[in-house]
């Protein structure tokens, strides 16, 4: 009789085991909001990752533009005063004496798949070099270099800069 007893309650415990159809589908649902609020954060981590490495990219393309116009041979002591490549003063003038460089335009240093140079994966960047000179005593340069580029995601346009300021004895 015990036996008998136990079995009828074990018996009637398996009936009761399963899940609704209800149930069921509520699983589903939470499983599925978990599942693509992490796809979410993939993709968001995922594209702020790409984003950080074309900033990090143009801020090291503006300080190149900037160490490149800092490395010029500048002597405002010399007389005559000259203006150009080869001689005391190996600034270039930019259009209409302006003094800005000609802009430099290239494609960032970004490791990707493919050739870097190809149109279909290359991330163009423009540099921009102003050289102004803040005071003649004592004698006083300031390098301004903007990247400008561009996020390809969103399209949307972004600028690093880098401003120095130079003595003629550096």
């Amino acid at each position: 009789m015990y036996m008998l007893l136990r079995t009828t309650k074990a018996h009637r415990h398996n009936e009761d085991a399963g899940f609704t159809l209800a149930e069921t589908l509520v699983a589903f649902l939470i499983f599925g909001l978990v599942t693509s609020g992490v796809l979410y954060g993939y993709v968001q981590i995922n594209r702020m990752s790409e984003w950080s490495s074309m900033s990090l990219a143009a801020q090291s393309f503006a300080s190149m533009g900037a160490e490149r116009a800092r490395a010029a041979d500048w002597r405002p002591r010399d007389w005559p005063v000259t203006n150009g490549w080869g001689t005391m003063d190996e600034l270039p003038p930019g259009t209409n004496g302006s003094p800005v460089f000609q802009p430099y335009v290239d494609y960032m240093d970004i490791p990707f798949q493919g050739q870097p140079a190809s149109t279909n994966f290359a991330f163009w960047i423009t540099n921009f070099v102003w050289v102004t000179n803040l005071s003649t005593d004592p004698y006083l340069r300031q390098i301004t270099s903007i990247s400008v580029w561009t996020f390809p995601i969103t399209s949307t346009v972004y600028t690093n800069t880098v401003v120095l300021l130079r003595g003629p004895d550096q």
